[in-house]
C-alpha cells in the first residue's frame, strides 16, 4: 500500500500511512489470550461486527473507545483480513492518496 511503514510501538510491529497509525498486531497483549490484529474502523461497524461473530472480533483495549476493531488471526480467512486491513488503510490515509491501495495483497 502506498506510503505504508512498518515499526515496533508499545513493542508489536504497528502500521502507519504517513504518520498515522492504522493497523497494529496484538500478540497476547497483557496476557489477553489474543493474537490478533486491530485496525481502525470506521464509526458503528466495532458493534456491528462484534455483535455479528464476536469469536472473530473484540474491541480491543485503549484504541477499542476510538471504534477500532480487533480480529482474531486463527478465525478469518487470509482475503477477508486483507480487505479489513485495506479498509483501514483507506480510511486513514490521507486523501490524495485514496483509491491508490488496490496494490496491495496478502
Amino acid at each position: 500500500m502506498p506510503e505504508c511503514t512498518e515499526k515496533l510501538s508499545h513493542g508489536e510491529p504497528t502500521f502507519f500511512v504517513r504518520k498515522k497509525v492504522f493497523a497494529m498486531f496484538a500478540n497476547n497483549h497483557h496476557d489477553d489470550g489474543h493474537i490478533a490484529v486491530w485496525i481502525a474502523a470506521p464509526p458503528g461497524l466495532q458493534g456491528i461486527l462484534v455483535q455479528s461473530s464476536p469469536k472473530t472480533f473484540f474491541k480491543p483495549p485503549y484504541v477499542g473507545v476510538r471504534g477500532w476493531v480487533g480480529i482474531e488471526l486463527d478465525c478469518i480467512s487470509d482475503e477477508d483480513l486483507a480487505a479489513h486491513i485495506r479498509d483501514a488503510w483507506q480510511l486513514i490515509v490521507p486523501m490524495k492518496l485514496r483509491g491508490s491501495g488496490g496494490l496491495f495483497v496478502l
